[in-house]
Parts: C-alpha cells; sequence; structure tokens
C-alpha cells in the first residue's frame, strides 16, 4: 500500500500531462490556417500540420483558404430606363489573408453577402434594361471589381461574380416582344429597298451599255425570244422596234383639240 500511495503523485502528474497534451494539439488541414492569440493579442498565423498551443493561455481560431460559394438573394432593382426587374446573382471568393478576416471583421461571410447584394443594387441602377440582358459580361467585371477593392481590407479576394437571372413582370416580356418582332420588320424593310436600290443600279448601268450600240438591244430582243421558245408557250411575242415605225412613217396619234375659229 505504501509503494502505491508513493507513485499516487506521479499518476497524477502523469495524467494532467496528458491531459496539458491533448489540450495543445491542433492538427490543421492543407487549406487552413490558425490565428492564434496569447492572452487575447494576436501572435501569428500557423498552419497547416501539427500545431502546440499552451493550454487556457492561447486560443485559435481556425480560418478556411478554400474559394467560397456565394449565393446572392434575389434583388428588386429599378434600371435606368425606370424598369421593375429581380436580379440574382453568385460570387466565388476566399480568404487570401486569415490575420485580416479574423480581426478586421466579425463575420466575413455575412459582411460580405451583405456588400455583395448593395453592390448589385447600385451597378444595376445605374444600366438601362438592355443592357442588364446584353451586356452581363460587362456589368459582371464591374460588380466583381468594386466587390474586390472593397473586400481588400478583410483579407479577401473576390475571383468571379456571375449574374444568375433577370426576371421581369408579363407586361414588360411582351412589350420586348413586340419590340423585337418591330425591328425584324424594320430590317426586312431596309433590306428589301436596299435590293432595290442595287437592283434600280444594275439596271441603269445595263441600259447605258446597251445604249452604246443600237445592235445589242435587237440581240437583247433575240435573247429574250429564245427564252420565251424554251417554255413552250402556244403566243410568241416579237418586239416591234419604235426605229422601224419610224421609217416607215407610222407616226403617234396626236390629241384633238378644241378647233379654231
Amino acid at each position: 500500500m505504501d509503494m502505491f500511495g508513493s507513485l499516487a503523485p506521479f499518476a497524477a502528474l502523469l495524467v494532467l500531462a496528458i491531459l496539458v497534451i491533448a489540450y495543445s494539439i491542433r492538427i490543421l488541414r492543407e487549406y487552413e490556417r490558425g490565428v492564434v492569440f496569447t492572452l487575447g493579442r494576436f501572435t501569428g498565423v500557423k498552419g497547416p500540420g501539427l500545431i502546440l498551443l499552451v493550454p487556457y493561455v492561447q486560443q485559435m481560431v481556425r480560418v478556411d483558404l478554400r474559394t467560397r460559394v456565394l449565393d446572392v438573394p434575389s434583388q428588386d432593382v429599378i434600371s435606368h430606363d425606370n424598369v421593375s426587374v429581380r436580379v440574382s446573382a453568385v460570387i466565388y471568393f476566399r480568404v487570401i489573408d486569415a490575420e485580416k478576416s479574423t480581426i478586421q471583421v466579425e463575420d466575413f461571410m455575412m459582411a460580405t453577402s451583405q456588400l455583395a447584394q448593395t453592390t448589385l443594387r447600385s451597378v444595376l441602377g445605374k444600366h438601362d434594361l438592355d443592357e442588364m440582358l446584353a451586356e452581363r459580361d460587362r456589368l459582371n467585371d464591374d460588380i466583381q471589381k468594386i466587390l474586390d477593392s472593397q473586400t481588400d481590407a478583410w483579407g479577401i479576394k473576390v475571383a468571379t461574380v456571375e449574374i444568375k437571372h433577370v426576371d421581369i413582370n408579363e407586361s414588360m416580356v411582351r412589350a420586348i416582344a413586340r419590340q423585337a418582332e418591330a425591328e425584324r420588320e424594320r430590317r426586312a424593310k431596309v433590306i428589301n429597298a436596299e435590293g432595290e436600290q442595287q437592283a434600280a443600279a444594275k439596271l441603269l448601268e445595263a441600259a447605258e451599255i446597251l445604249a452604246r450600240q443600237p445592235q445589242a438591244m435587237q440581240l437583247r430582243y433575240l435573247s429574250t425570244l429564245n427564252v420565251i421558245a424554251g417554255e413552250k408557250n402556244s403566243t410568241v411575242i416579237f418586239p416591234f422596234p419604235m426605229e422601224l415605225g419610224g421609217l416607215l412613217g407610222f407616226k403617234p396619234d396626236k390629241p384633238t383639240g378644241p378647233t379654231e375659229r
């Protein structure tokens, strides 16, 4: 009994040492960093791997450095041309400075989400509806640059911003459909007019070429007769040259008017 009694203090110290070691050991994964505070003061960023801390004297905050996906809820936006739309987006960002993301902001996820919602409404409100629908890449870049500059103080890098949906009401959808239909009709009329203009220019050019030699017009007559004969028509139309009528003495009838007295 005396031997066990003498070993009891050593056993207690051994158990205490095991507990201290158990509370002191921390293991951080490759994508994790530990922000260490000693008596409440920042003393460094450690990791990855095995970390030893002094129990009750040092505390550690784990920070994940992997890329995070933040889904921005649908926001009511009034465009520059006074159209009400609902816009949703998604943001890809990651922590690049574990110290700033822990010390400079209380909850960087919540802060980034609120800032993204405000920035989305602010940027899209400066553009027309047509720009929101047709120039999403440029708007994504503008929002990404603004968010990246504002979250830099928090140790956060905003990599990508993507606008997912731009929802508009049914009346505006019908108005856009009518506008698109009118635009297609306008393009069709312009193309038709341009075709008529080009055809008229070519006909004028052909007429000038034929007018240089009178025999060319006769050859054109014969070519037309050849085409008509190839269609197996029962009626053959032979054009009568006006010059030949003048040589034969045919004159157009003059309009008769009141006789003079």
